[in-house]
């Protein structure tokens, strides 16, 4: 998949939301560094945990289909509603991922949250994904994207080699990532930015940290610090965030939707699968 320069793209300035400070201007001034430099600085968004069409889940839903920003949604296959495909049917630019199967610690008392820990037998890891993957298939059809979304972005590397033997075409963890393809025939792309603070509040990073966390990706990225090619990944949990998190997603998407050197990329895009 080639992806074509931005030249012919119109220029529009960025929106004017109602926050304020360096970390926009940052933004916008990345932003146009881009843009004079002829590129596209690709953005995609995914959101882990979803299981049922819950309130929270429809707002997300909303948001992405009042934007027109494409959604790649981390499923945890065991407990997945068929209501959640009910309510997909009228969202048809979301697509879906596998995130684990059960979202179950198996990192033990002393090590850190992961259900593809090391140390698991993998015949059992191995075959929950692949059960995983054939509900999740049967669930979304042609919405599904075989690409494994570790549980708190953990697995063990011995796993890796396997992925692709048990159906699965793509990878997505948590910051840049070292390799295209951490295995053969397999194709990771990881989420950069994360907006919920875990280790404080649980709830908004703050407006601060989430802007220098994407500005800094895109720098590193434009500077060619980190692989140029792969796109800024931001993260969000619709069932933990507070109304701050909503608010700076919604601002994010209007600001960038806004700039002619942003490309918001669902996750055959991202990863590119196709």
């Amino acid at each position: 998949m080639e992806r074509a320069p931005i030249s012919a793209l119109p220029r529009r300035a960025m929106g004017k939301g109602t926050a304020a400070g360096n970390g926009w201007r940052d933004l916008e001034e990345e932003l146009d560094a881009w843009a004079d430099g002829d590129r596209a600085a690709d953005l995609w968004w995914r959101d882990d945990d979803a299981r049922g069409p819950t309130p929270a889940l429809r707002r997300l839903l909303a948001l992405s289909d009042e934007t027109s920003i494409p959604l790649t949604l981390a499923v945890v296959p065991l407990g997945t509603e068929i209501a959640l495909a009910q309510v997909l049917e009228a969202v048809p630019g979301v697509k879906v991922i596998q995130h684990g199967y059960a979202h179950v610690n198996h990192g033990g008392a002393d090590g850190k949250k992961a259900e593809l820990a090391a140390g698991r037998p993998a015949e059992e890891a191995l075959g929950e994904l692949i059960r995983g993957r054939r509900r999740l298939t049967d669930l979304f059809d042609g919405r599904f994207h075989a690409v494994l979304a570790p549980p708190w972005n953990r697995i063990d590397p011995l796993l890796v080699p396997a992925l692709p033997g048990a159906g699965f075409r793509g990878l997505s963890a948590f910051g840049a990532r070292q390799s295209v393809e951490p295995a053969p025939g397999l194709i990771q792309g990881n989420c950069h930015v994360d907006i919920v603070d875990w280790r404080g509040s649980r709830g908004f990073v703050g407006e601060e940290a989430a802007l220098a966390a994407i500005v800094d990706h895109l720098a590193w990225r434009r500077r060619c610090e980190a692989d140029a090619e792969e796109a800024t990944g931001i993260l969000t949990h619709h069932l933990v965030m507070d109304d701050a998190c909503w608010a700076f997603l919604a601002t994010l998407m209007a600001r960038t939707q806004a700039h002619r050197a942003v490309r918001w990329l669902d996750v055959e895009e991202a990863l590119w699968l196709g």
